[in-house]
Protein backbone atom coordinates (compact mmCIF):
# COMPACT_ATOMS: atom_id res chain seq x y z
CA UNK A 1 0.00 0.00 0.00
CA UNK A 2 1.34 3.91 -0.74
CA UNK A 3 1.40 5.06 2.89
CA UNK A 4 4.40 3.85 4.85
CA UNK A 5 5.18 4.03 8.96
CA UNK A 6 7.90 5.17 10.37
CA UNK A 7 10.97 2.74 11.86
CA UNK A 8 10.55 3.63 15.34
CA UNK A 9 11.88 1.71 18.20
CA UNK A 10 10.74 -2.00 18.67
CA UNK A 11 7.21 -2.67 20.45
CA UNK A 12 7.50 -5.28 23.57
CA UNK A 13 5.57 -8.33 21.90
CA UNK A 14 2.82 -7.44 24.89
CA UNK A 15 2.45 -4.14 23.89
CA UNK A 16 3.71 -2.76 27.77
CA UNK A 17 3.78 0.66 27.92
CA UNK A 18 6.55 2.72 30.85
CA UNK A 19 5.46 3.13 34.41
CA UNK A 20 5.78 7.01 33.50
CA UNK A 21 3.49 7.14 30.27
CA UNK A 22 0.97 5.32 32.11
CA UNK A 23 1.19 8.27 34.97
CA UNK A 24 -0.29 10.82 32.85
CA UNK A 25 -3.62 8.20 32.06
CA UNK A 26 -6.50 10.86 33.77
CA UNK A 27 -4.68 14.46 33.14
CA UNK A 28 -6.68 14.53 29.56
CA UNK A 29 -9.47 12.98 28.00
CA UNK A 30 -8.98 8.98 27.13
CA UNK A 31 -10.69 8.83 23.45
CA UNK A 32 -10.08 5.58 20.95
CA UNK A 33 -10.06 5.84 17.24
CA UNK A 34 -10.71 1.93 15.11
CA UNK A 35 -9.99 1.65 11.76
CA UNK A 36 -11.88 -0.13 9.28
CA UNK A 37 -9.46 -1.14 6.56
CA UNK A 38 -11.81 -1.95 3.70
CA UNK A 39 -13.04 -0.01 0.85
CA UNK A 40 -15.39 -1.08 -2.05
CA UNK A 41 -12.97 1.16 -4.69
CA UNK A 42 -9.49 2.39 -4.27
CA UNK A 43 -10.04 6.16 -4.76
CA UNK A 44 -7.21 7.59 -6.85
CA UNK A 45 -6.43 10.31 -4.47
CA UNK A 46 -6.02 8.30 -1.70
CA UNK A 47 -3.17 6.72 0.26
CA UNK A 48 -4.82 5.54 3.74
CA UNK A 49 -4.09 2.25 4.37
CA UNK A 50 -7.09 0.07 3.27
CA UNK A 51 -7.93 -2.55 1.15
CA UNK A 52 -10.61 -3.43 -1.83
CA UNK A 53 -11.79 -7.32 -0.90
CA UNK A 54 -9.53 -8.64 -3.75
CA UNK A 55 -6.74 -7.16 -1.88
CA UNK A 56 -6.76 -8.48 1.19
CA UNK A 57 -5.64 -12.23 0.54
CA UNK A 58 -5.58 -15.00 2.54
CA UNK A 59 -5.84 -14.61 6.78
CA UNK A 60 -8.18 -11.36 6.59
CA UNK A 61 -11.65 -10.76 6.50
CA UNK A 62 -14.23 -7.94 6.24
CA UNK A 63 -16.41 -11.07 8.82
CA UNK A 64 -13.66 -11.40 11.11
CA UNK A 65 -12.64 -8.27 11.53
CA UNK A 66 -15.11 -7.07 14.89
CA UNK A 67 -13.93 -10.04 16.63
CA UNK A 68 -9.64 -8.54 15.99
CA UNK A 69 -11.02 -4.56 17.22
CA UNK A 70 -12.30 -6.70 20.38
CA UNK A 71 -9.62 -8.84 20.80
CA UNK A 72 -7.56 -5.36 20.77
CA UNK A 73 -9.41 -3.20 23.05
CA UNK A 74 -9.44 -6.11 25.38
CA UNK A 75 -5.16 -6.09 25.02
CA UNK A 76 -5.92 -2.30 25.77
CA UNK A 77 -7.33 -2.73 29.09
CA UNK A 78 -4.62 -5.02 30.28
CA UNK A 79 -1.85 -2.65 29.16
CA UNK A 80 -3.23 0.55 30.53
CA UNK A 81 -4.09 -1.28 33.89
CA UNK A 82 -6.84 -0.60 36.59
CA UNK A 83 -6.77 3.01 35.86
CA UNK A 84 -10.24 4.32 35.99
CA UNK A 85 -10.34 6.95 32.68
CA UNK A 86 -13.64 6.49 31.43
CA UNK A 87 -13.45 7.04 26.89
CA UNK A 88 -14.48 10.86 25.97
CA UNK A 89 -14.45 9.88 22.10
CA UNK A 90 -14.47 7.55 19.86
CA UNK A 91 -14.19 7.64 15.72
CA UNK A 92 -14.21 5.20 13.36
CA UNK A 93 -12.49 5.63 10.58
CA UNK A 94 -10.80 4.08 7.38
CA UNK A 95 -11.56 3.07 4.91
CA UNK A 96 -15.16 2.94 4.72
CA UNK A 97 -16.45 1.40 8.59
CA UNK A 98 -20.06 1.34 7.17
CA UNK A 99 -18.94 -1.73 4.95
CA UNK A 100 -19.39 -3.48 8.00
CA UNK A 101 -22.54 -4.57 9.55
CA UNK A 102 -24.26 -2.27 11.89
CA UNK A 103 -24.03 -5.19 14.72
CA UNK A 104 -20.50 -5.50 14.22
CA UNK A 105 -19.78 -1.26 14.40
CA UNK A 106 -21.84 -2.01 17.77
CA UNK A 107 -20.38 -5.09 18.65
CA UNK A 108 -16.51 -2.86 18.94
CA UNK A 109 -18.08 0.05 20.61
CA UNK A 110 -19.93 -2.13 23.25
CA UNK A 111 -16.62 -3.44 23.67
CA UNK A 112 -14.82 -0.32 24.78
CA UNK A 113 -18.09 0.63 26.97
CA UNK A 114 -17.18 -2.76 28.87
CA UNK A 115 -13.94 -2.72 29.28
CA UNK A 116 -13.47 1.06 29.94
CA UNK A 117 -17.04 2.75 30.07
CA UNK A 118 -17.90 5.24 27.95
CA UNK A 119 -18.40 9.20 29.44
CA UNK A 120 -21.57 10.08 30.03
CA UNK A 121 -21.63 12.49 27.10
CA UNK A 122 -18.97 10.66 25.03
CA UNK A 123 -19.01 11.93 21.22
CA UNK A 124 -19.04 8.42 18.94
CA UNK A 125 -18.18 9.06 15.53
CA UNK A 126 -18.11 7.01 12.46
CA UNK A 127 -16.83 7.95 8.93
CA UNK A 128 -19.67 6.67 6.44
CA UNK A 129 -20.01 7.07 2.53
CA UNK A 130 -23.00 8.43 1.02
CA UNK A 131 -24.16 5.07 -0.83
CA UNK A 132 -23.01 2.72 2.01
CA UNK A 133 -25.54 3.27 4.36
CA UNK A 134 -29.75 3.83 4.87
CA UNK A 135 -31.99 4.79 7.24
CA UNK A 136 -32.21 1.75 8.75
CA UNK A 137 -28.51 0.58 9.08
CA UNK A 138 -28.35 4.51 10.52
CA UNK A 139 -30.79 3.56 13.36
CA UNK A 140 -28.93 0.54 14.10
CA UNK A 141 -26.08 2.70 14.67
CA UNK A 142 -27.88 5.10 16.74
CA UNK A 143 -29.36 2.38 18.80
CA UNK A 144 -25.56 1.08 18.94
CA UNK A 145 -24.43 4.45 20.66
CA UNK A 146 -23.34 6.31 17.72
CA UNK A 147 -23.76 10.07 18.23
CA UNK A 148 -21.80 11.56 15.11
CA UNK A 149 -21.57 10.71 11.34
CA UNK A 150 -19.26 12.21 8.96
CA UNK A 151 -20.20 11.58 5.32
CA UNK A 152 -17.39 11.39 2.65
CA UNK A 153 -19.13 14.33 0.36
CA UNK A 154 -15.88 15.52 -0.80
CA UNK A 155 -17.36 17.49 -4.24
CA UNK A 156 -21.12 17.80 -5.81
CA UNK A 157 -20.07 17.75 -8.99
CA UNK A 158 -19.57 14.69 -11.33
CA UNK A 159 -16.72 15.45 -13.00
CA UNK A 160 -14.76 16.07 -10.05
CA UNK A 161 -15.93 13.23 -8.11
CA UNK A 162 -14.74 10.90 -11.07
CA UNK A 163 -11.44 12.34 -10.87
CA UNK A 164 -11.29 11.46 -7.49
CA UNK A 165 -12.56 8.01 -8.77
CA UNK A 166 -15.55 8.47 -6.02
CA UNK A 167 -18.78 6.48 -7.22
CA UNK A 168 -21.18 7.42 -4.83
CA UNK A 169 -24.37 9.89 -6.81
CA UNK A 170 -23.89 13.43 -5.51
CA UNK A 171 -27.70 13.07 -4.82
CA UNK A 172 -27.03 10.72 -2.88
CA UNK A 173 -25.85 13.18 -0.19
CA UNK A 174 -28.98 15.22 1.40
CA UNK A 175 -31.03 11.47 1.38
CA UNK A 176 -28.34 10.13 3.57
CA UNK A 177 -28.03 13.49 5.86
CA UNK A 178 -31.96 13.58 6.10
CA UNK A 179 -32.01 9.82 6.74
CA UNK A 180 -29.12 10.11 9.84
CA UNK A 181 -31.34 13.36 11.24
CA UNK A 182 -34.77 10.60 11.51
CA UNK A 183 -32.46 8.16 13.17
CA UNK A 184 -31.67 10.39 16.28
CA UNK A 185 -28.05 11.46 15.29
CA UNK A 186 -27.25 14.39 17.29
CA UNK A 187 -24.51 16.05 15.04
CA UNK A 188 -23.93 15.37 11.45
CA UNK A 189 -20.81 15.99 9.34
CA UNK A 190 -19.51 16.73 5.90
CA UNK A 191 -15.92 16.22 4.63
CA UNK A 192 -15.45 18.16 1.69
CA UNK A 193 -12.12 18.35 -1.26
CA UNK A 194 -11.18 21.35 -3.22
CA UNK A 195 -8.64 21.90 -5.71
CA UNK A 196 -9.31 18.74 -7.65
CA UNK A 197 -7.58 18.81 -11.23
CA UNK A 198 -10.15 19.98 -14.03
CA UNK A 199 -12.59 21.75 -10.68
CA UNK A 200 -13.24 25.72 -11.58
CA UNK A 201 -14.26 27.95 -8.83
CA UNK A 202 -18.02 27.37 -10.14
CA UNK A 203 -17.44 23.65 -9.31
CA UNK A 204 -16.59 24.51 -5.87
CA UNK A 205 -19.26 27.31 -5.37
CA UNK A 206 -21.61 24.53 -6.39
CA UNK A 207 -20.35 22.22 -3.82
CA UNK A 208 -20.06 24.78 -1.15
CA UNK A 209 -24.07 25.55 -2.15
CA UNK A 210 -24.97 21.82 -1.69
CA UNK A 211 -23.29 21.05 1.28
CA UNK A 212 -24.92 24.22 3.23
CA UNK A 213 -28.43 23.23 1.78
CA UNK A 214 -28.04 20.06 3.81
CA UNK A 215 -27.68 22.32 6.80
CA UNK A 216 -24.52 20.24 8.33
CA UNK A 217 -23.39 20.78 12.27
CA UNK A 218 -19.59 20.23 11.19
CA UNK A 219 -17.56 20.81 7.91
CA UNK A 220 -14.20 19.84 7.29
CA UNK A 221 -12.28 20.86 3.74
CA UNK A 222 -9.35 19.66 2.81
CA UNK A 223 -7.26 20.85 0.09
CA UNK A 224 -6.45 18.21 -2.65
CA UNK A 225 -2.76 16.80 -1.79
CA UNK A 226 -1.13 14.52 -4.54
CA UNK A 227 0.54 11.85 -2.30
CA UNK A 228 3.61 9.86 -3.48
CA UNK A 229 2.24 6.34 -5.08
CA UNK A 230 -1.24 7.09 -5.78
CA UNK A 231 -3.07 6.55 -8.74
CA UNK A 232 -3.64 10.57 -8.57
CA UNK A 233 0.38 10.82 -8.43
CA UNK A 234 0.66 8.69 -11.14
CA UNK A 235 -1.67 10.58 -13.80
CA UNK A 236 -0.14 13.64 -12.87
CA UNK A 237 3.15 12.24 -13.81
CA UNK A 238 1.93 11.14 -16.76
CA UNK A 239 0.89 14.58 -17.59
CA UNK A 240 -2.85 13.55 -17.71
CA UNK A 241 -3.49 15.78 -15.10
CA UNK A 242 -2.04 19.11 -13.66
CA UNK A 243 -0.70 19.92 -10.17
CA UNK A 244 -3.28 21.61 -8.09
CA UNK A 245 -2.43 25.39 -8.06
CA UNK A 246 -1.14 26.82 -4.70
CA UNK A 247 -2.96 30.13 -5.69
CA UNK A 248 -6.04 28.25 -6.43
CA UNK A 249 -6.55 26.52 -3.18
CA UNK A 250 -6.01 29.68 -1.81
CA UNK A 251 -8.90 31.16 -3.66
CA UNK A 252 -11.45 28.33 -2.66
CA UNK A 253 -10.36 28.45 1.16
CA UNK A 254 -10.79 32.04 1.31
CA UNK A 255 -14.48 31.33 -0.87
CA UNK A 256 -15.10 28.56 1.53
CA UNK A 257 -14.46 30.31 4.75
CA UNK A 258 -17.14 33.17 3.67
CA UNK A 259 -19.58 30.94 2.51
CA UNK A 260 -19.30 28.72 5.88
CA UNK A 261 -19.29 31.90 8.12
CA UNK A 262 -22.61 33.43 6.39
CA UNK A 263 -24.58 30.12 7.20
CA UNK A 264 -23.08 30.48 11.22
CA UNK A 265 -20.37 27.68 10.72
CA UNK A 266 -17.39 29.39 12.60
CA UNK A 267 -13.86 27.77 11.78
CA UNK A 268 -12.31 26.25 15.32
CA UNK A 269 -9.30 24.52 13.21
CA UNK A 270 -7.96 25.43 9.89
CA UNK A 271 -9.47 22.97 7.97
CA UNK A 272 -12.75 22.44 10.43
CA UNK A 273 -15.66 24.67 11.12
CA UNK A 274 -19.01 23.99 13.18
CA UNK A 275 -22.40 25.56 13.76
CA UNK A 276 -21.26 25.96 17.67
CA UNK A 277 -18.53 24.94 20.08
CA UNK A 278 -20.76 21.72 20.63
CA UNK A 279 -20.71 20.70 17.40
CA UNK A 280 -16.50 20.80 16.65
CA UNK A 281 -14.90 17.23 16.91
CA UNK A 282 -13.48 16.33 20.37
CA UNK A 283 -12.18 13.76 19.05
CA UNK A 284 -10.36 15.41 16.56
CA UNK A 285 -9.13 18.52 19.01
CA UNK A 286 -8.01 15.20 21.45
CA UNK A 287 -5.05 14.77 18.54
CA UNK A 288 -4.50 18.84 18.37
CA UNK A 289 -4.17 19.18 22.32
CA UNK A 290 -1.95 15.90 22.72
CA UNK A 291 -4.47 14.28 24.70
CA UNK A 292 -4.20 10.26 24.32
CA UNK A 293 -5.83 7.68 22.53
CA UNK A 294 -5.60 4.14 21.72
CA UNK A 295 -5.48 3.52 17.65
CA UNK A 296 -7.18 0.10 16.94
CA UNK A 297 -6.39 -1.81 14.09
CA UNK A 298 -3.83 -2.30 11.14
CA UNK A 299 -1.64 0.53 10.76
CA UNK A 300 -3.49 2.59 13.32
CA UNK A 301 -1.59 5.12 15.24
CA UNK A 302 -1.88 5.13 19.09
CA UNK A 303 -0.89 7.68 21.73
CA UNK A 304 -0.34 7.69 25.56
CA UNK A 305 1.90 9.56 27.81
CA UNK A 306 4.48 10.68 25.43
CA UNK A 307 4.51 7.50 23.78
CA UNK A 308 3.43 6.67 20.29
CA UNK A 309 3.40 3.52 18.39
CA UNK A 310 1.93 1.83 15.51
CA UNK A 311 -0.08 -1.37 14.16
CA UNK A 312 1.43 -3.70 11.49
CA UNK A 313 -0.15 -2.63 8.57
CA UNK A 314 -1.65 -5.72 6.64
CA UNK A 315 -4.97 -6.73 7.84
CA UNK A 316 -3.86 -10.51 7.95
CA UNK A 317 -0.21 -9.34 9.82
CA UNK A 318 -2.61 -7.76 12.65
CA UNK A 319 -4.96 -10.55 12.83
CA UNK A 320 -1.97 -13.62 13.04
CA UNK A 321 -0.51 -10.90 16.27
CA UNK A 322 -3.44 -10.86 18.00
CA UNK A 323 -4.35 -14.71 17.22
CA UNK A 324 -1.17 -15.00 18.95
CA UNK A 325 -2.12 -13.33 22.02
CA UNK A 326 0.84 -10.54 21.04
CA UNK A 327 0.47 -6.55 20.46
CA UNK A 328 -0.04 -5.92 16.58
CA UNK A 329 2.08 -2.77 17.42
CA UNK A 330 4.94 -2.34 14.86
CA UNK A 331 7.18 0.13 16.85
CA UNK A 332 7.10 3.03 18.61
CA UNK A 333 8.78 5.82 19.93
CA UNK A 334 9.72 7.83 23.21
CA UNK A 335 8.65 11.24 22.35
CA UNK A 336 11.37 13.74 24.76
CA UNK A 337 10.25 16.61 26.23
CA UNK A 338 11.53 19.07 23.47
CA UNK A 339 9.76 17.48 20.73
CA UNK A 340 6.41 17.38 22.71
CA UNK A 341 6.94 21.22 22.90
CA UNK A 342 7.36 21.00 18.98
CA UNK A 343 4.38 19.17 18.20
CA UNK A 344 2.26 20.77 20.52
CA UNK A 345 2.93 24.03 18.49
CA UNK A 346 2.60 22.43 15.44
CA UNK A 347 -1.27 21.53 16.23
CA UNK A 348 -2.27 23.74 18.95
CA UNK A 349 -1.74 26.93 16.56
CA UNK A 350 -4.56 25.44 14.18
CA UNK A 351 -6.83 26.20 16.62
CA UNK A 352 -8.97 29.37 16.79
CA UNK A 353 -8.93 29.09 20.84
CA UNK A 354 -5.09 29.66 20.33
CA UNK A 355 -1.81 28.35 21.12
CA UNK A 356 -0.37 30.13 25.32
CA UNK A 357 2.68 32.16 24.28
CA UNK A 358 4.80 30.56 26.62
CA UNK A 359 4.32 27.06 24.84
CA UNK A 360 6.57 29.00 21.90
CA UNK A 361 10.47 27.69 22.67
CA UNK A 362 13.10 30.50 23.35
CA UNK A 363 13.58 33.51 25.98
CA UNK A 364 10.43 35.34 26.58
CA UNK A 365 11.21 38.19 25.01
CA UNK A 366 12.81 36.86 21.70
CA UNK A 367 9.23 35.28 21.62
CA UNK A 368 7.12 38.32 22.23
CA UNK A 369 9.63 39.94 19.58
CA UNK A 370 8.92 37.39 17.04
CA UNK A 371 4.96 37.16 17.50
CA UNK A 372 4.89 41.23 17.32
CA UNK A 373 6.41 40.49 13.65
CA UNK A 374 4.03 37.72 12.89
CA UNK A 375 1.20 40.27 14.14
CA UNK A 376 2.98 43.35 12.17
CA UNK A 377 2.71 40.93 9.26
CA UNK A 378 -1.24 40.43 9.56
CA UNK A 379 -0.25 36.64 10.28
CA UNK A 380 -1.51 36.32 13.83
CA UNK A 381 -4.10 38.62 15.97
CA UNK A 382 -2.48 41.36 18.02
CA UNK A 383 -3.41 39.34 21.84
CA UNK A 384 -1.19 39.69 24.65
CA UNK A 385 -2.47 36.10 26.34
CA UNK A 386 -2.76 34.32 23.46
CA UNK A 387 -1.30 33.17 20.24
CA UNK A 388 -4.26 33.12 17.39
CA UNK A 389 -4.13 33.02 13.14
CA UNK A 390 -5.34 35.32 11.42
CA UNK A 391 -7.43 34.10 7.69
CA UNK A 392 -3.96 34.74 5.99
CA UNK A 393 -2.29 33.17 8.89
CA UNK A 394 -4.10 30.16 8.37
CA UNK A 395 -3.70 30.17 5.19
CA UNK A 396 -0.12 30.25 5.75
CA UNK A 397 0.29 28.23 8.68
CA UNK A 398 2.84 26.22 7.39
CA UNK A 399 5.25 29.69 7.27
CA UNK A 400 4.03 30.40 10.83
CA UNK A 401 4.81 27.34 12.48
CA UNK A 402 8.27 27.73 10.92
CA UNK A 403 9.07 30.58 11.79
CA UNK A 404 8.25 29.77 15.66
CA UNK A 405 10.47 26.70 15.78
CA UNK A 406 12.94 28.33 14.07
Amino acid sequence: MPSALPEGDPAPPDGALPPAALAELGTHDLGFYVHVPFCRVRCGYCDFNTYTATELGPGASRASYADQAVAEVRLARRVLGDADVPVSTVFLGGGTPTLLPAEDLGRMLRAIGEEFSLAPDAEVTTEANPDSVDLAYLSRLREAGYTRVSFGMQSAVPHVLATLDRTHDPERVPVVVDAARAAGFEQVSLDLIYGTPGESEQDWGRTLEAALACEPDHVSAYSLIVEDGTALARRVRRGELPMPDEDDLADKYVQADDRFAAAGLGWYEVSNWARDTAARCRHNLGYWRGASWWGVGPGAHSHVGGVRWWNVKHPAAYAARLQAGHSPAQARELLDAQTRQVERVLLEVRLADGMDPAAVPGEPADVAALIADLVADGLVEDRPDVLVLTRRGRLLADGVVHRLLA
